[in-house]
């Protein structure tokens, strides 16, 4: 079974940061291209960032590509979103998701969220003005 734990949620202030962590198990990480989307109260969902476990290839969306980075731990078979200068905007939860097969090309289109067939549970992430 496919399982994504996402955690490293909290409250920050404006201009801070954080590190968000998806451990992912119950499937062969090199497999798979696994991405971070958020969705704001009132909001749609959004993609923020994606890697390929094959090759190491990102996606990282236009908006944020100044101040989040996405990255993996093949041994922990974990993918870490570093969210710095934070703000008021950002404040969301935050989901890991996971897509089976095809790593490098869902990373090149930009990991829609139409063919991420893994959702895990979120994480909120709250920035106080």
């Amino acid at each position: 079974e496919v399982q994504l734990q996402a955690s490293g949620g909290g409250l920050v202030q404006t201009g801070g940061s954080l590190r968000l962590s998806c451990v992912a198990s119950g499937f062969t990480f090199e497999d798979y291209a696994i991405g971070w989307f958020r969705q704001a109260p009132g909001k749609e969902r959004e993609g923020i960032a994606c890697i390929s476990s094959s090759d190491g290839s990102t996606f990282i969306n236009y908006s944020v590509k100044d101040r989040m980075s996405i990255s993996e731990d093949d041994a922990r078979e974990t993918v870490y979103l570093q969210m710095n200068r934070l703000k008021p905007e950002d404040t969301a939860v935050y989901y890991c998701t996971a897509r089976k097969g095809r790593p490098q090309a869902t990373v090149l289109a930009g990991c829609p969220s139409r063919v991420m067939d893994n959702w895990g549970k979120g994480t909120l992430v709250t920035v106080s003005s």
